[in-house]
């Protein structure tokens, strides 16, 4: 019997991801997992351009990101405008989540205490 409270991470790439104010903020392009600690790392964010085409992609902490199952979205409680002001990468240059002072950037953009470090 499977658990009803487990989901498979391929079914939630490329779920909308949208604010509080249920504004679109984009979709999750990837879920990236981090071998060494066996915890989700970061969600990639896909958000502005036109079919992918010029999308910017963002680092988003686990912590940062709710499941709303009901909607089969998540819910990433910040605005637009702090979005677009968030460091993000592109294709060809992911984000070092070894780098410390990236990851304290990172989370400290989303009002997030790092659980690896705290």
């Amino acid at each position: 019997m499977l658990n009803k409270h487990l989901l498979s991470a391929s079914t939630l790439n490329g779920n909308d991801v949208k604010n509080a104010q249920k504004e679109s903020l984009g979709h999750v392009k990837e879920i990236m997992l981090d071998t060494d600690n066996n915890r989700i790392a970061y969600y990639v964010l896909s958000f502005g351009g036109w079919l992918e085409m010029g999308d910017k992609l963002f680092a988003i902490p686990p912590e940062a990101m709710k499941l709303d199952t009901q909607n089969k979205c998540f819910i990433l409680d910040i605005d637009k405008k702090n979005l677009k002001n968030a460091e993000g990468f592109d294709e060809d240059h992911w984000p070092n989540m070894a780098d410390s002072t990236f990851r304290s950037n990172l989370y400290s953009h989303y009002g997030i205490t790092d659980r690896l470090v705290a």
